[in-house]
C-alpha cells in the first residue's frame, strides 16, 4: 500500500528529525502568528519573529532550536542593547518567547530616546558602518572627510550625553580633532566637583566651575547629540551622499576633494562639503565657493560688487556668482 507523507512529513524524514517535532513548530508560529515570521531555516532550526514597539519601530528576534527543543531553552538573539533572559520551562512555547520580548519593550520605554538618537544620526550624518544597524547596536562609524572618521558609541543609558569617540585617519587631522574634542568636551564631561575644602582648589575656582557647568550643562541638553558633537569639534558634519547623485560629480572642480581640509585657519569653511554648483545643466560642476572665489581673483575679467565676485565657470564659461566671506575681500 502507497502512503503519500506530506511535505512536513518528507522533510522531516530528510533531516531525520521526528515528524513530532515539524507539527511542533509548524503549530507554534500559529499561534505567534505567520504575519509575525521574518525567516524560517528548512531544517526547522532557525526562524525569527518581528515585532513593533510602542512608536512603530520593528524589533527582529532570532531563535535556535537544538532538536531536544522543547525540553531544551531555544538560544535566543534578541533586537536590544541589552542581553535578553529567557525564562524557559517544558512547558513553554514560542509564543511565551514573543510575550517576553513584548514585556522587555514594554518596560525599556527609556530606549525610545537612544533609538530616536539612532535614527536621526543614521539619517542626518554619512554613516559607514554598520551598513544595516540593528536597533541592539550603539556604535556607529561616521566619515567626516579627508579619508577621516569617527567611532561614536552612544550612551544607552543617556543618549543626550557626548558619546564615547574614536578618531580614524591621517594623524595630522586626526591629532587635531582628537585637541578640539578633549578641550571642548573636557569643559562639560570632565570637571570634577572637589569640595572647598580641598587645598587644590580654592573656593573660588570651584564656585568658577559650579558656575561654567550651571551654563553649559542646561545648552547641551537642550540640543541634539549632533549639534553637541559639532560643537565640540567645531566642524561641520557631512550629511549622507545624496542617492539621487550618485553619478554626478561632487569633487571639486578646482581642488579636486569634496570636503575642505579641517583648518582653523578655514573658520567655519573647516571640513565643509562642496557648495555651489554651476547652474549650467550640460555642466553641474561641483566647487567650493572659498575654492572658485580664490579662482576667479586670479582671472583679470572678474568683476566685485559689495562681497560677490562675477565671473566664468571653470569648465564652460557659463556666468557664475560666488559670495566671499569678509576676510577674503
Amino acid at each position: 500500500m502507497n502512503i503519500n507523507l506530506c511535505p512536513k512529513a518528507v522533510r522531516c524524514r530528510e533531516l531525520d528529525l521526528p515528524s513530532s517535532f515539524c507539527r511542533s513548530v509548524y503549530s507554534e508560529i500559529e499561534e505567534v502568528g505567520w504575519e509575525h515570521l521574518v525567516k524560517l531555516d528548512q531544517d526547522f532550526m532557525f526562524l525569527s519573529f518581528q515585532i513593533l514597539d510602542k512608536k512603530g519601530r520593528a524589533h527582529v528576534m532570532e531563535i535556535e532550536l537544538e532538536k531536544a527543543y522543547p525540553r531544551s531553552s531555544p538560544s535566543i538573539s534578541a533586537d536590544v542593547p541589552y542581553t535578553f533572559h529567557l525564562e524557559w520551562s517544558v512547558d513553554s512555547r514560542l509564543k511565551h518567547v514573543m510575550q517576553q520580548f513584548q514585556e522587555v519593550l514594554t518596560h525599556l520605554e527609556k530606549l525610545q530616546e537612544f533609538w530616536c538618537i539612532l535614527d536621526n544620526i543614521d539619517k542626518s550624518l554619512w554613516v559607514v558602518y554598520p551598513k544595516e544597524p540593528s536597533r541592539a547596536t550603539s556604535c556607529r562609524e561616521i566619515k567626516l572627510g579627508n579619508d577621516c572618521s569617527i567611532v561614536l558609541s552612544v550612551n544607552v543609558n543617556d543618549p543626550r550625553s557626548l558619546p564615547e569617540c574614536r578618531f580614524m585617519g591621517s594623524d595630522p587631522i586626526v591629532n587635531s580633532l582628537r585637541k578640539k574634542w578633549r578641550r571642548n568636551s573636557k569643559r562639560c564631561l570632565d570637571v570634577v566637583f572637589k569640595p572647598p575644602s580641598d587645598k587644590s582648589l580654592s573656593l573660588n575656582e570651584w564656585l568658577k566651575r559650579v558656575l561654567v557647568l550651571s551654563i553649559l550643562l542646561p545648552r547641551m541638553k537642550d540640543k541634539s547629540l549632533i549639534e553637541n558633537l559639532a560643537a565640540a569639534l567645531e566642524t561641520s558634519l557631512p550629511g549622507p551622499p545624496d542617492v539621487r547623485k550618485n553619478y554626478l560629480q561632487v569633487e571639486c572642480g578646482i581642488c579636486y576633494a569634496q570636503f575642505l581640509p579641517i583648518d582653523e585657519e578655514l573658520g567655519a569653511e573647516s571640513g565643509s562639503r562642496t557648495d555651489y554648483t554651476c547652474e549650467n545643466t550640460s555642466c553641474s560642476r561641483a566647487f567650493h565657493s572659498i575654492c572658485l572665489g580664490d579662482w576667479l581673483r586670479s582671472i583679470t575679467t572678474t568683476r566685485q560688487s559689495f562681497n560677490v565676485l562675477f565671473g566664468n565657470c571653470p569648465y564652460c564659461s557659463d556666468p557664475v556668482a560666488v559670495k566671499i566671506s569678509d576676510n577674503k575681500k
